[in-house]
């Protein structure tokens, strides 16, 4: 069986909850990433209370982890210091929260195609999420691709790591459209590293989240690359990440109605 995946609405949790159960969808959390949220404790507390106070199981839920100018790669060893810090504020809400896993983002600087940094950002973040992995092993971690223009550095990752059973690779198929390179290409080399999913639609230029269906991304092309290139084989969970309830219910209903992987 395929999972989904919606992002709730705090402010509309009956119909988040409501969807979710009408579809088998599980949920991603994206709103412990804001600096200013992760700054406030007793606001992270509360935002974990409630979603913990739901009559829900929650052991199949995933996070989005904190991103912004988190790099774990940088030469600043205080940049270094503080991305550390928020990707362990992330893990430690997926620890209180019961969820399976946690995305975080390749965040490279996308077009810098000097060795040297292609080099060092590979080896440490090999070293860190090994490190980070060995720290939270009931704890899954994917990598997802930011605005990064090609998949070979988020691949040569994943192959580095390939052996660690909590790694895997989160492919943001929207982001992999606007990247400049095959989408093709994206889907078929990290294929056998992927393990979550997050799809929505764009104009092919500009990463705007649209509702499955109501923008340029061609899903005959998306449904076909999932099958030949093995990546519906492997089971991984596929988030609608679309703000909004109607938006997700009207992406849920489009791939159904097409027959869309992860409704095949």
């Amino acid at each position: 069986m395929y999972q989904s995946y919606i992002v709730p609405d705090r402010m509309k949790m009956n119909e988040s909850i409501r969807l979710s159960e009408e579809n088998g969808c599980r949920f991603e959390y994206d709103d412990f990433f804001l600096p200013d949220v992760l700054d406030d404790e007793e606001e992270v507390e509360r935002r974990i209370a409630f979603y913990r106070s739901f009559d829900r199981d929650r052991t199949a839920d995933t996070l989005h982890g904190a991103f912004y100018d988190v790099n774990v790669a940088s030469d600043d060893g205080r940049i270094r210091e503080i991305s550390d810090f928020r990707i362990r504020q992330s893990m430690e809400i997926a620890q209180k929260l019961g969820v399976k896993g946690v995305i975080f983002h390749t965040n490279c600087i996308a077009g810098f195609r000097l060795q040297s940094y292609r080099k060092q950002w590979l080896e440490r973040n090999e070293a860190y999420y090994d490190r980070l992995l060995s720290d939270y092993p009931d704890r899954e971690i994917y990598v997802e691709n930011m605005f990064d223009l090609e998949p070979e550095l988020l691949t040569a990752l994943a192959i580095r790591l390939k052996d660690r059973k909590n790694f895997g690779v989160c492919l943001d198929y929207a982001h992999a459209v606007i990247s400049g390179s095959p989408v093709e290409e994206w889907v078929r080399q990290t294929a056998p590293y992927i393990k979550h999913i997050h799809i929505n639609d764009n104009d092919r230029r500009e990463d705007s989240h649209l509702a499955v269906g109501e923008g340029a991304i061609d899903w005959v092309e998306y449904a076909a690359l999932m099958e030949s290139c093995g990546v519906q084989d492997r089971k991984p969970g596929v988030l609608f990440e679309m703000a909004g309830v109607e938006r997700q219910k009207r992406s849920i209903e489009y791939m159904k109605q097409k027959g869309y992987f992860p409704f095949t």
